[in-house]
Formats: C-alpha cells, structure tokens, sequence
C-alpha cells in the first residue's frame, strides 16, 4: 500500500471525536466538504468502512476503532516531535524556581545557578534551600533537586548523579575512640542529622556478605547538614556526612574516616519535577547544565 498522508488521519481522528463531519470541520477550520472526501480517501487506502453515518451521528467501525487508537499515538508522537523541537530551539526565560537541599544546594547548586544565569540572561533563579521536603505542587516550585532515596510519587525524576556516605571524626577523637567492628559504634558519642529518615541507624557493609546495622547512641542532634558538619570539626563526635558535605575536610586532614573498612549505603542525587507532558527550557537546560557537571565530578 502506497503511503498514507498523515492529514488524513488528523481528519478522520477529529470526525470520530467531534461525532459528525460538520463539528469536526469547525474543529479543524476547514470545510465539511474537504473533511468528508480526505476520510473517503482514507477508507479507499485501507480499503475498509472507518465509520457508520446517520443522520443524527458519525460513528467508528470496529476497523475505524482500531484505527483510531492507533493513529492517535501517531498523532500525539508527531505533535511531541514539534514540541521538543520548539522547546529546543528556545531560549530560557522568566523565573526558574528550585529547590535543593542545604549542603548539595550550597556546595552544586548555588555556584550552577550562577552559571545558567550568566548563560541565559532573560532567566533568573529562585533558589530555596532546606533539609525539609518542600511541596512542588503547592509551592509553584519547578524543579526540586534530592539526594538520597526517592520514595514512590506521581513527580517524575531524573536521576543526574550519586553520591558515598562516610563516618567520620575529628582527629583527636578518632583516636581516642578507635572501634574495631560496627557494634563498638552504638555507645559511643555521635552527632546526628534529624533531616534524615532515619538518624540514628545505619547499615554497614564489608565485602559482598558481610552486613551489620547499628543502632547510633542518641546525643547530639542537629537538623541541618551545615551545622552537623561543624559540629563534627570541634569534635563533639562522630557523624556520617554524604562526600559533597565534605569538601576538602578529609583531604585536608581535618576530618578522618572511623572504620574505613566498612562502607555505608551510596544515594543517588534527583532531578524531581511535577508531572507533566513538557519541560519549559529554562528547566530542561538547567537539569542538563546539572548533569554535566554531575559527569564532571565523576571524572576528575
């Protein structure tokens, strides 16, 4: 069969919606009488009835049903293809809302705002920073970056890098302490973050068998990462901070790993946005910028 012109679906698709030729002409902007002879020539392509017509209705044949959940995912695929190409060739306007934790947002986010904003200039960033999970829907929020563990939602998410866990203390203090398995941590002084789930426990891992979960010694809590970290430089315990919060602090010396042998949990760092069928570029172009700099990390 030669090839069908695509017009021709849109025509037949929008009578079997709009239930008669006059309404779906009116739909198009077009005349009935072009509507009914571009839908005859369909049905003479694919050499079958697409639909029955009386006097009060139009209606799909069993054929013309068929055809019409398949020509819709055609259409719907092409008007995608035009869309993203628009969105492609445009640039990043208004204002681009986000959300991110304290520490990734301090240490990734703020300076990649900059960035995207010395990039496109007709765009300005709203950047909201907290440990606390913000409402995207309620909020008018755009994009929301998560590090961690998603949970099961209707928010579609991109995952744009990872993240390691360590434990960690102050020099003076990991020398004095000097556990020799997970168990020895559960009575000994930690600082933990109650932005997490879960604080105070913590699952390690040696090897491909070995798992043990220790349960933290409740003391010193802290609700923001920041504030963790420094408490953690004057060596008021041990604490398990994710490598982002770290910064230079282990390289330095000023912080050292407590039972390097073992490992805990890797995350993944998300893109989170509200469900939606497009992006508008000035989210699309930022997530990218992200992930870049996600692969640059990664390389170096």
């Amino acid at each position: 069969m030669e090839a069908i012109n695509l017009n021709r679906l849109a025509y037949f698709a929008a009578v079997v919606e709009a239930g008669s030729f006059t309404r779906a002409a009116e739909r198009l902007g077009i005349t009935k009488t072009v509507v009914s002879q571009q839908v005859a020539r369909l049905e003479q392509d694919v050499k079958t009835s697409l639909l029955l017509r009386t006097t009060r209705r139009v209606e799909p044949t069993e054929a013309g049903r068929q055809l019409h959940a398949r020509c819709m995912t055609i259409l719907r695929e092409a008007e995608a293809a035009f869309d993203d190409l628009a969105q492609t060739n445009a640039q990043p306007v208004g204002v681009l809302r986000v959300t991110a934790p304290n520490d990734y947002g301090t240490a990734t986010i703020a300076p990649l705002a900059a960035r995207f904003c010395r990039a496109y200039p007709a765009c300005r960033v709203d950047l909201m920073l907290s440990d606390t999970r913000i409402d995207l829907i309620a909020n008018q929020i755009d994009l929301s970056i998560r590090a961690g563990w998603l949970a099961d939602s209707s928010l579609q998410a991109r995952r744009i890098g990872s993240f390691k866990q360590f434990l960690v203390a102050a020099p003076d203090l990991a020398r004095s302490l000097s556990p020799a398995e997970p168990e020895d941590l559960s009575d000994l002084p930690f600082i933990a973050n109650a932005a997490l789930k879960e604080p105070l426990v913590w699952r390690f891992a040696r090897g491909e068998h070995d798992r043990r979960t220790v349960r933290m010694k409740l003391g010193l809590t802290i609700n923001a990462t920041p504030a963790v970290l420094e408490a953690t430089l004057a060596g008021a315990g041990m604490s398990i901070l994710p490598d982002f919060a770290l910064g230079g602090h282990m390289a330095a010396g000023r912080l050292v790993p407590v039972l390097p042998g073992w490992a805990l949990p890797s995350g993944g760092i998300h893109a989170v946005y509200p469900a939606a069928r497009f992006r508008p570029p000035k989210v699309t172009r930022f997530v990218e910028m992200l992930a870049q700099a996600g692969k640059a990390d990664v390389g170096t």
